[in-house]
């Protein structure tokens, strides 16, 4: 890992522990090339980096502005498995693990996917407490081709952990949906969704490895009112695009 990729990862890391606040100042280039002993290049570089993920503002006369970085908020872009959202962002929460089966793939999912009916699968079912209420529903369908075999404590533990720790695959991208869809009774029997919880937000993934092979199916059910869906978006300079 080169030098300024570590700078910004500890800036970071500091910035999401709240060792820098939202409004604070960074210390500046110089201050930071000391601290460092670098170079202020590789600090603009690694400042660069805090840039274009959302970190900081940059502010003419002042330096380098930290953003409001907000806890409790799911990505919409990324890939990211819940467990890392759960370390980075320091919520308090429990999985519970209600199934992990061998199944065939249902007949309107392998249409989906473009796989054959009765194509075999591994479907993980977990619900997600956060401070003692159940308020996501996560369901996954891992193509048993790719992933023959899900143990139940790396079901509760984390999905990405096992397949990229144990097995060795490289995870590479997903294509996303999210709607607001209408609660339904699984939904009202399986979290802990208050009278008035008409809808839920619906985000549906499939995610592919590396090498562009379909191994899960993702769908995951969080009630309306405890999180956020965000995404950081900067504006590019219309000539850089010509």
């Amino acid at each position: 890992m080169n030098k300024f990729t570590e700078i910004y990862l500890t800036i970071e890391a500091a910035i999401l522990n709240q060792v820098y606040s939202a409004g604070d100042l960074l210390p500046s280039e110089n201050e930071l090339a000391k601290k460092y002993a670098v170079s202020r290049e590789t600090i603009r570089k690694a400042l660069s980096l805090l840039l274009e993920n959302g970190y900081i503002q940059k502010k003419q006369g002042k330096g380098s502005i930290v953003l409001d970085v907000k806890r409790f908020d799911f990505p919409v872009s990324g890939l990211t498995s819940y467990k890392e959202l759960q370390t980075a962002q320091h919520i308090n929460s429990q999985t519970i693990v209600t199934k992990n089966i061998h199944t065939p793939l249902p007949d309107a999912l392998a249409k989906h996917l473009k796989l054959p009916e009765g194509t075999p699968a591994i479907y993980v079912e977990r619900q997600r407490q956060v401070n003692g209420e159940v308020v996501i529903l996560d369901k996954d369908y891992l193509l048993a081709s790719v992933i023959s075999d899900m143990p139940d404590a790396a079901a509760h533990d984390s999905l990405y952990t096992y397949i990229e720790q144990t097995l060795g695959l490289v995870i590479g991208y997903a294509q996303k949906e999210i709607t607001v869809e209408p609660a339904t009774a699984e939904d009202h029997l399986l979290m802990d969704l208050h009278d008035e919880d008409t809808h839920v937000v619906v985000v549906r993934s499939d995610v592919y490895l590396e090498d562009t092979t379909l191994f899960q199916y993702t769908e995951s059910r969080h009630r309306l009112d405890r999180f956020r869906f965000v995404e950081f978006a900067r504006r590019r300079n219309p000539s850089e695009t010509l």
